[in-house]
């Protein structure tokens, strides 16, 4: 018989790393998630938490690097992780289709984030609770 207090969560993060505490705070609550057995059925990335997903993002080397802590979370633990394309679009995180769309000179998405519409987030019905982590402004 399956443990009905385990649940399913998407995470949607809207803050940026560096400027807000969202992504050191979902990773968090991810980890402590999945410690406790639970599991994560996908991260989406809106608004300003794409830049999570950049590949070209390098933080001092006395600072946690969130985008890189979060792919190795996300790579070990197998969830997939949708950067919002309209918010990556508007905030130059390119993937490489759309760097040959828009016949753009390079992508910078960082494995193994993707970037797809709203509809990967919609898509998650499958999840029991929806947890935004936001920059507070």
């Amino acid at each position: 018989m399956a443990d009905i207090s385990l649940q399913t969560y998407t995470l949607v993060i809207t803050g940026a790393p560096y400027s807000s505490q969202a992504p050191q705070t979902a990773l968090d609550f991810a980890r402590a998630a999945v410690t406790a057995g639970h599991q994560i059925d996908r991260v989406f990335l809106y608004g300003d938490g794409i830049h999570m997903a950049s590949a070209l993002i390098c933080p001092p080397s006395d600072e946690p690097h969130w985008p890189r802590l979060w792919s190795e979370f996300l790579a070990e633990h197998q969830i997939p992780a949708v950067a919002c394309v309209a918010s990556a679009l508007r905030r130059g995180l390119i993937d490489s289709g759309e760097q040959a769309r828009y016949e753009l000179s390079a992508h910078n998405i960082r494995t193994p984030f993707e970037i797809a519409g709203l509809g990967e987030w919609v898509e998650a019905g499958t999840c029991s609770k929806v947890i935004y982590f936001h920059s507070g402004a």
